[in-house]
Protein backbone atom coordinates (compact mmCIF):
# COMPACT_ATOMS: atom_id res chain seq x y z
CA UNK A 1 0.00 0.00 0.00
CA UNK A 2 1.08 3.31 -0.97
CA UNK A 3 1.02 6.58 1.33
CA UNK A 4 -1.31 7.92 -0.91
CA UNK A 5 -3.22 5.18 -0.51
CA UNK A 6 -3.21 5.08 2.94
CA UNK A 7 -4.36 8.68 3.34
CA UNK A 8 -7.33 7.82 1.47
CA UNK A 9 -8.09 4.99 3.41
CA UNK A 10 -8.24 7.13 7.10
CA UNK A 11 -9.61 9.95 5.00
CA UNK A 12 -12.56 7.69 4.46
CA UNK A 13 -13.58 6.90 8.07
CA UNK A 14 -15.53 9.43 9.23
CA UNK A 15 -14.04 9.83 12.87
CA UNK A 16 -10.36 9.85 11.34
CA UNK A 17 -11.60 12.67 9.04
CA UNK A 18 -12.41 14.46 12.34
CA UNK A 19 -9.15 13.32 14.22
CA UNK A 20 -7.00 15.01 11.17
CA UNK A 21 -9.35 18.19 10.72
CA UNK A 22 -10.93 17.38 7.87
CA UNK A 23 -14.70 18.60 8.46
CA UNK A 24 -17.43 15.54 7.99
CA UNK A 25 -18.61 15.05 4.90
CA UNK A 26 -21.89 16.35 3.65
CA UNK A 27 -25.84 14.68 3.52
CA UNK A 28 -28.72 15.19 1.90
CA UNK A 29 -32.17 12.79 2.30
CA UNK A 30 -32.96 10.00 0.54
CA UNK A 31 -36.39 8.80 -0.74
CA UNK A 32 -37.17 5.24 -1.86
CA UNK A 33 -40.67 4.19 -3.01
CA UNK A 34 -41.94 0.51 -3.79
CA UNK A 35 -42.80 -0.04 -7.72
CA UNK A 36 -43.84 -3.36 -8.41
CA UNK A 37 -43.46 -2.65 -12.50
CA UNK A 38 -43.11 0.07 -15.10
CA UNK A 39 -46.91 -0.26 -15.63
CA UNK A 40 -47.35 1.05 -12.19
CA UNK A 41 -47.81 5.17 -12.00
CA UNK A 42 -44.36 5.89 -12.51
CA UNK A 43 -44.77 9.08 -12.86
CA UNK A 44 -47.10 9.69 -9.81
CA UNK A 45 -44.58 7.55 -7.49
CA UNK A 46 -41.47 9.77 -8.33
CA UNK A 47 -43.73 13.29 -7.89
CA UNK A 48 -44.31 11.72 -4.70
CA UNK A 49 -40.64 11.28 -3.79
CA UNK A 50 -39.05 14.68 -4.92
CA UNK A 51 -41.82 15.71 -2.86
CA UNK A 52 -40.74 13.96 0.27
CA UNK A 53 -36.97 16.11 -0.83
CA UNK A 54 -38.32 19.19 -0.84
CA UNK A 55 -39.75 19.62 -4.13
CA UNK A 56 -38.28 20.30 -7.85
CA UNK A 57 -38.91 23.97 -8.17
CA UNK A 58 -36.05 25.48 -5.90
CA UNK A 59 -33.38 23.52 -7.79
CA UNK A 60 -34.78 23.82 -11.62
CA UNK A 61 -37.14 25.82 -12.27
CA UNK A 62 -35.80 28.63 -15.21
CA UNK A 63 -32.74 26.40 -15.75
CA UNK A 64 -31.04 24.01 -17.82
CA UNK A 65 -31.18 20.50 -16.64
CA UNK A 66 -28.54 17.76 -18.00
CA UNK A 67 -29.77 14.00 -17.50
CA UNK A 68 -27.21 11.37 -17.77
CA UNK A 69 -29.22 8.44 -18.29
CA UNK A 70 -27.41 4.45 -18.42
CA UNK A 71 -27.40 3.21 -21.77
CA UNK A 72 -24.17 0.78 -21.19
CA UNK A 73 -23.01 -1.55 -23.70
CA UNK A 74 -24.73 -1.08 -27.67
CA UNK A 75 -28.66 -2.05 -28.06
CA UNK A 76 -28.15 -5.25 -29.62
CA UNK A 77 -26.71 -6.96 -26.59
CA UNK A 78 -29.47 -8.01 -25.00
CA UNK A 79 -30.29 -10.36 -22.52
CA UNK A 80 -32.33 -13.32 -23.54
CA UNK A 81 -34.17 -10.95 -26.00
CA UNK A 82 -35.61 -8.83 -22.86
CA UNK A 83 -36.06 -5.18 -23.45
CA UNK A 84 -32.79 -3.14 -22.51
CA UNK A 85 -34.64 -1.62 -20.14
CA UNK A 86 -35.97 -4.61 -18.29
CA UNK A 87 -32.21 -5.34 -17.46
CA UNK A 88 -29.36 -3.14 -17.62
CA UNK A 89 -30.51 0.36 -19.44
CA UNK A 90 -32.51 2.79 -17.34
CA UNK A 91 -36.22 2.41 -18.46
CA UNK A 92 -37.38 5.68 -20.84
CA UNK A 93 -40.65 5.26 -18.64
CA UNK A 94 -38.23 6.71 -15.75
CA UNK A 95 -36.89 8.69 -18.40
CA UNK A 96 -39.66 10.29 -19.24
CA UNK A 97 -41.10 10.76 -16.11
CA UNK A 98 -38.52 12.43 -14.74
CA UNK A 99 -38.01 15.17 -18.33
CA UNK A 100 -41.80 15.53 -17.78
CA UNK A 101 -41.75 16.26 -13.79
CA UNK A 102 -38.44 18.38 -13.95
CA UNK A 103 -40.63 20.23 -17.18
CA UNK A 104 -43.71 20.71 -14.50
CA UNK A 105 -41.17 22.11 -12.03
CA UNK A 106 -39.90 25.42 -14.50
CA UNK A 107 -37.27 23.50 -16.11
CA UNK A 108 -36.36 26.02 -18.95
CA UNK A 109 -34.28 23.18 -20.99
CA UNK A 110 -33.87 19.70 -20.39
CA UNK A 111 -30.84 17.56 -22.49
CA UNK A 112 -30.30 13.76 -22.42
CA UNK A 113 -27.38 12.68 -22.65
CA UNK A 114 -25.04 9.56 -23.03
CA UNK A 115 -21.78 8.63 -24.36
CA UNK A 116 -23.67 5.96 -26.64
CA UNK A 117 -21.61 2.77 -26.76
CA UNK A 118 -18.90 2.91 -29.61
CA UNK A 119 -20.55 5.67 -31.74
CA UNK A 120 -20.29 8.87 -31.49
CA UNK A 121 -23.53 9.41 -33.55
CA UNK A 122 -26.46 11.03 -33.14
CA UNK A 123 -27.80 10.17 -29.23
CA UNK A 124 -31.34 9.56 -30.81
CA UNK A 125 -30.38 7.19 -33.56
CA UNK A 126 -29.45 5.02 -30.66
CA UNK A 127 -32.22 5.30 -28.62
CA UNK A 128 -34.40 3.99 -31.60
CA UNK A 129 -32.48 1.53 -32.25
CA UNK A 130 -32.74 0.38 -28.15
CA UNK A 131 -36.65 0.92 -29.10
CA UNK A 132 -37.36 3.70 -27.18
CA UNK A 133 -40.14 6.53 -28.77
CA UNK A 134 -37.88 9.29 -29.31
CA UNK A 135 -41.05 11.40 -29.65
CA UNK A 136 -42.13 10.68 -26.46
CA UNK A 137 -40.06 11.52 -24.74
CA UNK A 138 -39.31 15.35 -26.97
CA UNK A 139 -42.72 15.62 -25.68
CA UNK A 140 -42.56 15.04 -22.39
CA UNK A 141 -41.49 18.57 -21.59
CA UNK A 142 -40.67 21.78 -23.62
CA UNK A 143 -37.03 21.98 -24.49
CA UNK A 144 -36.02 18.20 -24.36
CA UNK A 145 -32.74 17.56 -26.36
CA UNK A 146 -30.41 15.12 -26.86
CA UNK A 147 -26.85 14.71 -27.11
CA UNK A 148 -24.35 11.96 -27.46
CA UNK A 149 -21.45 12.74 -25.33
CA UNK A 150 -18.71 10.37 -26.92
CA UNK A 151 -16.80 13.16 -28.60
CA UNK A 152 -17.44 16.68 -29.70
CA UNK A 153 -21.04 16.29 -30.79
CA UNK A 154 -23.21 19.87 -31.55
CA UNK A 155 -20.50 21.99 -29.81
CA UNK A 156 -17.24 23.67 -30.99
CA UNK A 157 -14.88 23.05 -28.60
CA UNK A 158 -14.26 20.25 -25.69
CA UNK A 159 -15.12 21.65 -21.49
CA UNK A 160 -12.39 21.26 -19.25
CA UNK A 161 -12.88 20.04 -15.65
CA UNK A 162 -10.08 20.99 -13.56
CA UNK A 163 -9.88 18.93 -10.03
CA UNK A 164 -10.05 21.79 -7.31
CA UNK A 165 -7.26 20.00 -5.24
CA UNK A 166 -5.44 16.09 -5.44
CA UNK A 167 -7.10 14.02 -7.87
CA UNK A 168 -6.77 10.52 -7.60
CA UNK A 169 -6.07 9.92 -11.53
CA UNK A 170 -6.32 12.95 -13.40
CA UNK A 171 -5.68 16.78 -12.51
CA UNK A 172 -8.40 17.67 -15.23
CA UNK A 173 -11.06 16.04 -17.62
CA UNK A 174 -12.21 16.84 -20.66
CA UNK A 175 -15.34 16.38 -21.46
CA UNK A 176 -18.71 17.41 -23.94
CA UNK A 177 -19.64 20.81 -23.42
CA UNK A 178 -22.85 19.44 -22.07
CA UNK A 179 -21.74 19.02 -18.65
CA UNK A 180 -20.66 22.55 -18.32
CA UNK A 181 -23.47 24.43 -20.01
CA UNK A 182 -25.82 23.05 -17.74
CA UNK A 183 -27.48 24.79 -14.36
CA UNK A 184 -28.30 21.20 -12.59
CA UNK A 185 -27.07 18.03 -13.64
CA UNK A 186 -29.00 14.39 -13.07
CA UNK A 187 -27.77 11.23 -12.59
CA UNK A 188 -30.29 8.91 -13.42
CA UNK A 189 -28.76 5.27 -13.45
CA UNK A 190 -29.47 1.65 -12.52
CA UNK A 191 -30.06 -0.38 -9.78
CA UNK A 192 -27.24 -3.42 -10.86
CA UNK A 193 -24.09 -4.62 -10.02
CA UNK A 194 -20.48 -3.99 -11.95
CA UNK A 195 -18.21 -6.45 -12.23
CA UNK A 196 -14.70 -4.10 -11.77
CA UNK A 197 -17.07 -1.50 -9.21
CA UNK A 198 -19.08 -3.47 -7.11
CA UNK A 199 -22.26 -1.82 -8.00
CA UNK A 200 -23.41 0.85 -10.57
CA UNK A 201 -25.39 3.62 -9.04
CA UNK A 202 -25.39 7.13 -9.36
CA UNK A 203 -21.44 7.42 -9.06
CA UNK A 204 -20.38 4.97 -11.37
CA UNK A 205 -23.17 6.01 -14.08
CA UNK A 206 -21.25 9.24 -14.38
CA UNK A 207 -18.23 7.23 -15.88
CA UNK A 208 -20.09 7.71 -19.00
CA UNK A 209 -19.34 11.07 -19.05
CA UNK A 210 -15.62 10.55 -20.25
CA UNK A 211 -15.69 10.78 -24.30
CA UNK A 212 -14.49 7.67 -26.24
CA UNK A 213 -13.01 10.12 -28.66
CA UNK A 214 -9.99 11.45 -26.30
CA UNK A 215 -10.13 8.61 -23.43
CA UNK A 216 -10.89 5.49 -25.87
CA UNK A 217 -8.91 2.42 -27.23
CA UNK A 218 -8.54 4.26 -30.93
CA UNK A 219 -8.80 7.47 -29.31
CA UNK A 220 -5.98 10.06 -31.14
CA UNK A 221 -2.50 10.73 -30.18
CA UNK A 222 -2.47 14.28 -30.04
CA UNK A 223 -6.24 15.13 -31.23
CA UNK A 224 -9.54 13.57 -30.44
CA UNK A 225 -11.29 11.03 -32.62
CA UNK A 226 -14.44 12.41 -33.33
CA UNK A 227 -15.59 8.98 -34.68
CA UNK A 228 -14.28 6.27 -32.31
CA UNK A 229 -15.30 2.79 -32.23
CA UNK A 230 -14.34 0.95 -29.16
CA UNK A 231 -14.23 1.87 -25.29
CA UNK A 232 -11.68 2.88 -22.71
CA UNK A 233 -10.37 -0.20 -21.32
CA UNK A 234 -6.93 0.74 -22.61
CA UNK A 235 -6.64 3.94 -21.21
CA UNK A 236 -8.76 4.12 -18.15
CA UNK A 237 -9.58 0.74 -17.45
CA UNK A 238 -6.06 -0.57 -17.43
CA UNK A 239 -3.66 2.36 -18.04
CA UNK A 240 -1.65 1.06 -21.47
CA UNK A 241 -1.93 4.08 -22.67
CA UNK A 242 -2.43 7.89 -22.09
CA UNK A 243 -5.26 9.69 -23.25
CA UNK A 244 -5.40 12.21 -26.55
CA UNK A 245 -3.00 14.65 -25.85
CA UNK A 246 -5.65 17.26 -25.73
CA UNK A 247 -6.51 16.02 -22.01
CA UNK A 248 -3.19 15.57 -19.32
CA UNK A 249 -2.09 12.09 -18.70
CA UNK A 250 -2.68 10.56 -15.62
CA UNK A 251 -0.95 11.86 -12.15
CA UNK A 252 0.68 8.74 -10.59
CA UNK A 253 1.15 6.08 -13.43
CA UNK A 254 4.09 4.20 -12.28
CA UNK A 255 1.60 4.40 -8.67
CA UNK A 256 -1.30 1.55 -7.68
CA UNK A 257 -2.45 -1.33 -9.86
CA UNK A 258 -3.21 -1.69 -12.87
CA UNK A 259 -6.68 -3.10 -13.14
CA UNK A 260 -10.01 -1.95 -13.25
CA UNK A 261 -10.75 -1.56 -9.58
CA UNK A 262 -8.33 0.36 -8.71
CA UNK A 263 -8.60 3.01 -11.75
CA UNK A 264 -12.22 3.27 -12.60
CA UNK A 265 -13.63 3.66 -8.92
CA UNK A 266 -10.82 6.37 -8.24
CA UNK A 267 -12.01 8.22 -11.89
CA UNK A 268 -15.76 8.01 -11.16
CA UNK A 269 -15.16 10.00 -7.53
CA UNK A 270 -12.74 12.45 -9.35
CA UNK A 271 -16.23 12.86 -11.69
CA UNK A 272 -18.12 13.16 -8.50
CA UNK A 273 -16.41 16.70 -7.93
CA UNK A 274 -15.39 18.28 -11.00
CA UNK A 275 -19.06 17.81 -12.44
CA UNK A 276 -20.92 17.09 -9.07
CA UNK A 277 -24.48 15.52 -9.09
CA UNK A 278 -27.51 17.59 -7.82
CA UNK A 279 -30.13 15.42 -8.37
CA UNK A 280 -29.27 10.97 -8.33
CA UNK A 281 -31.99 8.82 -9.47
CA UNK A 282 -31.55 5.10 -9.28
CA UNK A 283 -34.34 2.60 -11.43
CA UNK A 284 -34.43 -0.33 -9.20
CA UNK A 285 -37.81 -1.41 -11.00
CA UNK A 286 -36.20 -4.80 -12.41
CA UNK A 287 -32.65 -4.73 -13.28
CA UNK A 288 -29.57 -7.15 -13.69
CA UNK A 289 -27.88 -8.71 -10.53
CA UNK A 290 -24.31 -10.10 -11.33
CA UNK A 291 -22.62 -7.91 -14.04
CA UNK A 292 -23.91 -4.23 -15.75
CA UNK A 293 -24.69 -6.18 -18.75
CA UNK A 294 -25.33 -9.21 -20.91
CA UNK A 295 -21.54 -9.88 -21.00
CA UNK A 296 -20.53 -10.45 -18.25
CA UNK A 297 -20.89 -14.57 -17.34
CA UNK A 298 -24.01 -15.49 -14.86
CA UNK A 299 -25.44 -11.89 -14.90
CA UNK A 300 -29.27 -12.47 -14.29
CA UNK A 301 -32.62 -10.55 -14.04
CA UNK A 302 -33.62 -9.17 -10.46
CA UNK A 303 -37.06 -7.36 -9.50
CA UNK A 304 -36.43 -5.10 -6.53
CA UNK A 305 -39.31 -3.08 -7.46
CA UNK A 306 -37.87 0.01 -5.89
CA UNK A 307 -37.19 3.46 -7.08
CA UNK A 308 -34.62 5.67 -5.10
CA UNK A 309 -33.72 9.60 -5.37
CA UNK A 310 -31.38 11.64 -3.56
CA UNK A 311 -30.17 15.10 -3.30
CA UNK A 312 -26.71 14.08 -2.90
CA UNK A 313 -25.56 10.72 -5.02
CA UNK A 314 -22.94 9.33 -1.69
CA UNK A 315 -25.85 9.15 -0.02
CA UNK A 316 -27.87 7.95 -2.43
CA UNK A 317 -26.08 5.32 -3.80
CA UNK A 318 -24.81 4.10 -0.13
CA UNK A 319 -28.92 3.66 0.27
CA UNK A 320 -29.04 1.91 -2.62
CA UNK A 321 -26.09 -0.60 -1.50
CA UNK A 322 -28.00 -0.55 1.18
CA UNK A 323 -31.37 -1.75 -0.51
CA UNK A 324 -29.66 -4.40 -2.63
CA UNK A 325 -28.05 -5.64 0.66
CA UNK A 326 -24.64 -4.78 0.91
CA UNK A 327 -22.91 -2.71 3.36
CA UNK A 328 -22.17 0.81 1.70
CA UNK A 329 -18.88 0.96 3.93
CA UNK A 330 -17.51 -2.40 2.57
CA UNK A 331 -13.64 -3.06 2.33
CA UNK A 332 -12.43 -3.85 -0.74
CA UNK A 333 -12.24 -7.81 -1.34
CA UNK A 334 -16.09 -7.68 0.31
CA UNK A 335 -19.08 -7.70 -1.17
CA UNK A 336 -20.19 -6.21 -3.65
CA UNK A 337 -16.77 -4.80 -4.03
CA UNK A 338 -14.93 -8.37 -4.13
CA UNK A 339 -12.53 -6.74 -7.08
CA UNK A 340 -12.50 -3.11 -6.46
CA UNK A 341 -12.26 -0.34 -3.59
CA UNK A 342 -15.42 1.16 -2.54
CA UNK A 343 -16.08 3.99 -5.07
CA UNK A 344 -18.36 5.19 -2.31
CA UNK A 345 -15.67 5.68 0.35
CA UNK A 346 -13.06 7.36 -2.39
CA UNK A 347 -16.15 10.14 -2.72
CA UNK A 348 -16.83 10.45 0.93
CA UNK A 349 -13.28 11.32 1.21
CA UNK A 350 -13.35 13.58 -1.29
CA UNK A 351 -16.08 15.38 0.64
CA UNK A 352 -18.39 14.92 -1.95
CA UNK A 353 -20.43 13.28 0.79
CA UNK A 354 -21.41 10.75 3.93
CA UNK A 355 -21.84 7.40 2.95
CA UNK A 356 -22.83 6.55 6.87
CA UNK A 357 -26.39 5.42 6.96
CA UNK A 358 -26.23 6.37 10.72
CA UNK A 359 -26.27 10.04 9.16
CA UNK A 360 -29.05 9.68 6.40
CA UNK A 361 -32.66 10.67 6.50
CA UNK A 362 -34.13 8.22 4.29
CA UNK A 363 -37.48 9.04 3.54
CA UNK A 364 -41.03 7.40 2.15
CA UNK A 365 -40.22 3.33 2.52
CA UNK A 366 -37.65 1.93 4.81
CA UNK A 367 -34.35 0.38 3.42
CA UNK A 368 -35.93 -3.05 5.53
CA UNK A 369 -38.67 -2.45 3.72
CA UNK A 370 -37.33 -2.22 0.41
CA UNK A 371 -34.77 -4.64 0.66
CA UNK A 372 -33.78 -6.78 -2.29
CA UNK A 373 -30.72 -9.60 -1.76
CA UNK A 374 -28.91 -9.11 -4.88
CA UNK A 375 -26.10 -12.23 -3.58
CA UNK A 376 -28.20 -15.15 -2.73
Amino acid sequence: MTRREWIAMISAAPSLRLLHGAPEAPVAPVSIAKCATYDDDVTAKMAAMFDQLGGLDKLVRNKTVTIKVNMTGPPEARFRGLALGLTHYTHPKVVGATAYLLGRAGAKRIRLVESASATAGPLEDVMLNSGWNVRALQSAATGVEFENTNGLGKSKKYARFKFPGAAYMYPEYVMNQAYEDTDVFVSLAKLKNHADCGVTLSLKNCFGCVPASIYGDDAGKDDANEKPTSGRSDVVHFGKRQPAKIAPPELHPKEGMKNAGYRVSRVVADLAVVRPIHLAIIDGVQSTAGGEGPWIRGVRVVKPGVLIAGLNPVCTDAVSAAVMGYNPRAARGTAPFRNADNTLLLGEAHGVGAADLKRIDVRGVSIEQALYRYDV
